[in-house]
């Protein structure tokens, strides 16, 4: 009420001074929120001289408080700032302005209000799996706010779910789950001002660390360097950290240990047995720690740790061998002597658990925790030896020998009688043990052996035996001898007797089973061997009436039959045996008869008698082998058994190498065939190889032997030796040769295609021809030449009836070729001479050249110059000027039959010069520089000595006559004959052809309508 009047007063005095002086102030009022700043203008209309601030206390507000600052402006007005409010500042504060005669007022209500404001919101916040959690969400606001709790994004009823209770200043869950895990959100509201705030918390659940070994217990072997490895897996939130401890003391990565990255592994590094204990596996993280243990079990193998050999005498009461060993488990210790054991318990009693005694109670083991020792009693010499003492666990063993050495007196051993016959020596046979060593000597009636008066007496002595070796000469040899060895314990004695041999009795034939070429013959051995050991058996047969066949056989073990071989079917015979000894042969066995049986062959059915003996297979064939000379290869020889009653239809091979499965395809060998060569096999590999024997009634067992071949050479066989291989001087033979010809080829490819190479430079240089690309010029000058010749005598042809093809040597009638005339030929006698023609050399030469031409060009001129005796093929031994003496001799005068030769250059040809014999000129044919291989003349000479038989290519390259055969029906046959023109006119034509006329021969003139090379006539 009070107030109320103070009020308005103030009010009655402001309107009464209102007009003199006005004041206001901006803002009128004023809402500050706690913590914000604001400021309040107080302005005055009117002159005044004070303008102050007054708090809601009543105090002038001084500008030197820091929350709240007052400050003049100008003259009107002055400023009121409000910094950080707090509910503290709330209130009236009044702005008065004074002057001298008069002051004024203004009020203004400031109200200080609290915003929504999370002092204590901390996220994350973390929580223990199974803990009551406090979610802190701490909000102020004035009015105080209303609080709501969501979770994933739905409002927490905590009407319906007991474990969550409200705070004041948070949220309670009571028994907190990983479940709970998650984004929380504290939602404030102020109604009255409409206002919300919220904040998101992350809520963390930890979850205490679970741990388990992998194996809770470990066992391990020390000594040896192996390692062991303890494991442990852990789980929880977060993750927990994995250390080991041993001894309380925290294991790390170094020299002994090693960890992996989690540290859930452990591997103890060369295990020993102080390794061995408890090792603790700890997990932990922020909710906190687990431990687990595991156990290290460190096993020791068996080891002997003492053994010491021992002496003895024979006969002493007892001696004891000791043995001691270590292990963990403890070991057992067993004792073995050769093929004895002798184990601690083996035969004990319930009263001495630890103790083994033998049958004879001479042996007593006894075991006490880690040593053992071996009790002999009655030292016998027999007991000296090597014990082998044995320590074994479940770890492993350990075994180690001690030597038992017994001194005794010798022991005398060796067969007491000893075989012999007059002349053969015998080897008597002392055989002593002892130890120490023994000294030997024999006696022979108190005459210590040998003796100087004795010479077919000798001794022998070996460490463990003494040989007497006796040549029985005479009846004074057999007897009595004596062997006494002695040593430092003693002497012993023993008598050997010589007794004369006999021959063995005989044996005796149990049954003989004949077959249709052998018989199984069984048989015993003889009762008495004479002493010595029957050595061989002989085996006599033959037909009644015929000599006796024998066959030795070596004596065996197991022999008891024999297989006779080689007899002839449906025939009988006898048969006897007897014993060989070394003193000689006994007497014969009674002579048993029987009789072969027929040979059955496979369209024959066996008779129903002989079933029984005919139908069985043959016996498996015998074979040998060896290794040829080419190392790899091996000859497989078989002898012929037992053919089981019917023939053999023949043999099957297979082999294979021993390492692999797989036999290789069998090889059947004729009935008659007895061995196989196997080739191409591995080097240095033992092969397996069957034969065997195939009959009627089927398959032998099949003949196994075993061979390996050599190892592989180093070096290539010489080719002589296989006779199929190739030296490597031969092989580098054939490459100079084929990279010769290979240069020959390339080269003439360039003379005949580019006229270049090795051969053109030869032709250019040496021959003087220009190369085949130069033909057809020579040609057109051989033209002109003929053309320009003012005679025009036709072109005639020589052959005589003289010469012979070699179709005609035989008698037959000469075979038509190309150059054949169809009108017979007028006979001629035999001896009538060669019809000679003189010719002066540029006729010739033109002569030959238009007939090469026409050759050349067509067909149609094949009839133009024929030879009725040209042979085919020539014939080197009666042709060549080596083989026929009587042709060379007078080839200076007559030419049995010209050639015609290739074209050639004719400016460069020199002329032939004219015969000296002016009455039988010789028309002399021009030759391509390498038509003659065998002349006297250059290679690079045209003239041509006479050759009758001389085979020419006219387009290439010429070969020797013995050699070459044309096969081209387009080429003109070989040795056409000589072609010829004479420029000295009709009258020497006319002679030409009386001559011809008187020898026989036959002229033929070539028409002179014949066509030419070029398509030109010929003029003739």
């Amino acid at each position: 009420m009070l107030q109320t009047r103070d009020t308005i007063i103030w009010g009655l005095l402001l309107i009464g001074c209102a007009a003199a002086i006005q004041v206001e102030i901006t803002p009128n009022r004023g809402e500050i929120s706690v913590g914000e700043s604001k400021f309040f203008l107080c302005e005055v209309v009117g002159d005044v001289k004070d303008i102050d601030w007054y708090a809601p206390s009543g105090e002038k507000i001084l500008s030197s408080r820091p929350d709240i600052f007052v400050s003049r402006n100008d003259e009107t007005s002055s400023t009121l700032t409000i910094y950080h409010a707090s509910m503290d500042s709330a209130g009236i504060y009044k702005c008065v302005a004074k002057n001298a005669d008069a002051e004024a007022q203004a009020t203004v209500q400031v109200k200080i209000f609290q915003k929504i404001t999370f002092q204590n919101v901390p996220s994350p916040q973390e929580f223990n799996e199974g803990d009551d959690a406090d979610i802190i969400c701490d909000v102020v606001s004035s009015p105080p706010p209303s609080v709501i709790w969501k979770q994933k994004g739905a409002r927490i009823q905590f009407e319906k779910d007991v474990r969550f209770n409200y705070m004041p200043n948070g949220l309670r869950i009571r028994s907190i789950k990983k479940t709970d895990e998650g984004m929380y959100n504290c939602e404030a509201r102020v109604m009255t001002r409409g206002e919300i705030d919220f904040r998101m918390i992350k809520v963390v659940v930890n979850v205490l660390p679970t741990i388990r070994a992998r194996q809770s217990e470990v066992n391990a072997t020390a000594d040896i360097g192996s390692s062991a490895l303890l494991a442990c897996d852990a789980d929880g939130f977060p993750e927990p950290t994995v250390t080991w401890a041993y001894n309380n003391i925290v294991l790390e990565t170094g020299d002994k240990y090693s960890l992996n990255e989690d540290g859930s592994e452990l591997v103890i590094k060369d295990v020993v047995k102080v390794d061995e204990g408890d090792y603790t596996c700890i997990a932990k993280n922020k909710a906190g720690e687990k431990m687990e243990e595991v156990s290290l079990n460190v096993f020791v193998q068996a080891k002997i740790t003492y053994l010491n050999n021992k002496t003895a005498s024979e006969f002493d009461d007892q001696v004891t061998l000791t043995c001691e060993a270590s292990g963990d488990p403890t070991p057992s210790i067993t004792w073995s002597f050769g093929h004895r054991v002798f184990t601690e318990g083996e035969q004990a009693s319930w009263t001495r658990p630890d103790t083994y005694e033998s049958h004879d109670r001479n042996i007593v083991v006894r075991s006490h925790a880690r040593v053992s020792s071996l009790t002999l009693k009655d030292v016998q010499f027999t007991h000296a030896g090597q014990y082998l003492c044995t320590a074994s666990n479940s770890i492993g063993q350990d075994a180690q020998n001690l030597f038992l050495e017994v001194r005794y007196a010798p022991k005398v051993y060796g067969p007491v009688a000893w075989y012999s016959w007059d002349g053969n020596s015998v080897n008597i046979s002392c055989e002593v043990k002892a130890h120490p060593g023994a000294a030997v000597i024999w006696f022979r009636d108190g005459i210590q052996l040998p003796d100087a008066n004795v010479t077919n007496v000798k001794v022998f002595n070996t460490p463990t035996v003494s040989y007497l070796e006796v040549t029985t000469e005479s009846q004074f040899d057999y007897g009595s001898y004596n062997c006494t060895a002695s040593n430092v314990m003693g002497t012993e004695s023993k008598e050997f007797l010589i007794i004369q041999a006999e021959v063995p009795s005989s044996p005796s034939i149990d049954r003989v089973e004949p077959f249709s070429s052998t018989a199984v013959m069984e048989f015993e051995e003889p009762e008495a061997t004479g002493g010595v050991p029957v050595i061989k058996y002989r085996v006599e047969w033959r037909s009644p009436g015929q000599d006796w066949a024998e066959r030795e056989y070596d004596a065996k073990d197991t022999l008891n039959s024999i297989t006779i071989i080689g007899l002839k079917p449906e025939t009988t015979y006898e048969v006897k045996m007897c014993a060989i000894n070394g003193k000689g042969r006994g007497e014969s066995s009674e002579i048993r008869t029987f009789k072969t049986e027929p040979v059955l062959s496979s369209e024959t059915p066996t008779p129903l008698a002989t079933t029984s003996k005919a139908s069985r297979e043959p016996s498996s064939p015998k074979l040998e082998g060896m290794i040829q000379k080419r190392g790899n290869s091996l000859k497989i020889n078989w002898i012929k058994q037992d053919d089981g009653g019917s023939p053999i239809k023949h043999y099957l091979v297979r082999y294979k190498a021993k390492h692999v499965r797989e036999w290789k395809p069998e090889i059947s060998i004729p009935f008659d065939g007895e061995y196989v060569v196997l080739n191409g096999l591995d080097w240095d590999t033992e092969y397996e190889v069957h034969v065997v024997a195939v009959n009627q009634k089927g398959r032998s067992q099949p003949g196994v032997v075993s061979l390996r071949t050599s190892p592989e050479p180093t070096t290539v066989p010489d080719a002589t030796e296989g006779g199929s291989g190739l030296g490597t001087g031969a092989i580098v033979g054939i490459l100079i040769v084929v990279f010769f010809l290979l240069l020959v080829g390339v080269d003439v490819t360039c003379y005949f295609l580019n006229k270049c190479g090795l051969l053109m430079c030869i032709a250019v240089n040496f021959c003087g021809k220009a190369g085949p690309g130069v033909k057809s010029k020579d040609i057109e000058e051989g033209k002109a030449a003929f053309t320009k010749d003012e005679s025009k005598e036709p072109i005639v042809e020589v052959r005589t009836e003289e010469e012979q093809t070699p179709n005609q040597e035989g008698g037959g009638p000469a075979e038509p070729n190309e150059t054949t005339p169809l009108t017979e030929p007028e006979p001629a006698a035999a001896d009538t001479t060669s019809t000679v023609v003189t010719l002066l050399p540029s006729a010739a030469t033109n002569s030959v050249a238009e007939s090469f031409s026409m050759r050349q060009s067509s067909p149609a001129s094949k009839p133009l110059t024929t030879s009725a005796s040209s042979p085919t093929k020539a014939t080197p031994d009666k042709s060549s000027p080596k083989n026929s003496p009587a042709t060379q001799s007078s080839s200076p005068k007559v030419n049995t039959q010209a050639d015609v030769g290739p074209l050639v250059d004719l400016s460069d040809t020199p002329k032939a010069p004219p015969s000296p014999n002016l009455t039988t000129p010789v028309s002399e044919p021009i030759n391509p520089p390498s038509a003659n291989a065998e002349g006297p003349q250059n290679q690079c000479d045209p003239v041509k000595a006479p050759d009758s038989h001389q085979s020419k290519d006219l387009d290439g390259p010429t070969e020797d006559a013995p050699h070459a055969q044309s096969t081209d029906p387009t080429t003109p046959a070989q040795n056409d004959g000589t072609t010829v023109k004479d420029d000295k006119g009709e009258t020497e034509v006319k002679n030409a052809t009386a001559e011809v006329k008187n020898a026989t021969a036959e002229v033929k003139t070539v028409p002179s309508e014949a066509p030419q090379a070029n398509g030109n006539e010929s003029k003739a």
